[in-house]
């Protein structure tokens, strides 16, 4: 495999999907109200996807030392595991991105002030903490909190913030619909490498309660996605164009009630992340109108 394919795959591109969904409706939010400032959403959008980047480059390295992940493992390659990469280039290129990462959010953070700073912070040491250090949050079963809060709420009222200069509490719920598809993303993971995770130690919510909790977790998070914009039908009607979703989300559901292996499950990862591109259109379209 060429190199910058193998690095391109280790930042997982079919899941930046979630950092970029609330950037964009925060940003639609925003300037349906008359705020937009260009710069600040490139940097906004940039400094998010550091983030997540990072720390998917973080899980490659700490899942492969701490034995998640080995050559054998069903879902999409990890360099590390796979001895693409040794495991001293993934630390050096996860650490290498959060720096530039901080580097970049200098810029929001002086637009946005010390608590900007402090989220920017708590993000990176999340984004290391997720598998890495003492208590990572994954292998404790806090993996799917970190995901819900931070890919929701936190990174569309935070972007919202930096256009608006606001807090809004349409925008905090209107933040819970991403969140929740990007969890639900993690579900997956969670589901196809449960035996896996269990052997390594690593107590996810699907570990620690089974598979059947696994799935109707997932379609939890699909539900409750896709009635977010209920909440909105008095002041954005045709936002609930959104709740379309709920079309392509039944047949999701109904392939992960069903499936029996593990690899089955790899395909249906990229299609949930494809339903939150398309929930993010939609919504963005119909808070517009």
């Amino acid at each position: 495999m060429h190199t910058a394919k193998i690095w391109l795959e280790a930042t997982r591109p079919k899941t930046l999907i979630a950092v970029v969904s609330p950037v964009l409706i925060a940003n639609a939010m925003a300037m349906k109200i008359g705020f937009f400032d260009l710069r600040l959403f490139l940097f906004t959008l940039v400094t998010g996807l550091g983030i997540q980047i990072g720390t998917n480059l973080a899980n490659d390295y700490f899942d492969c030392i701490k034995g998640a992940d080995t050559i054998n493992r069903k879902g999409p390659i990890r360099i590390t595991a796979a001895k693409l990469a040794s495991p001293a280039r993934v630390k050096y290129a996860f650490i290498s991105v959060f720096a530039l990462t901080a580097l970049a959010g200098t810029y929001l953070t002086f637009v946005g002030g010390p608590v900007l700073a402090l989220l920017l912070t708590l993000a990176i040491i999340l984004g290391i903490m997720y598998t890495g250090g003492p208590y990572p949050l994954a292998y404790l079963g806090l993996g799917d909190l970190f995901v819900l809060i931070f890919f929701g709420p936190v990174a569309l009222l935070g972007a919202y913030y930096l256009q608006t200069k606001q807090l809004d509490t349409a925008a905090l719920l209107a933040g819970i619909a991403p969140g929740a598809l990007s969890n639900a993303i993690l579900i997956i993971n969670n589901l196809r490498d449960r035996e896996e995770d269990r052997l390594a130690n690593k107590k996810t919510l699907v570990v620690r309660f089974g598979k059947v909790f696994g799935k109707v977790h997932y379609t939890a998070m699909l539900l409750i996605a896709c009635s977010i914009p209920l909440l909105f039908w008095e002041s954005h009607p045709l936002c609930m164009l959104a709740s379309l979703s709920i079309i392509p989300a039944t047949m999701l559901i109904t392939s992960v009630l069903r499936y029996k292996e593990g690899e089955s499950l790899n395909s249906l990862l990229e299609k949930t992340g494809k339903l939150l591109f398309f929930y993010t259109l939609l919504f963005c379209l119909g808070w517009m109108l």
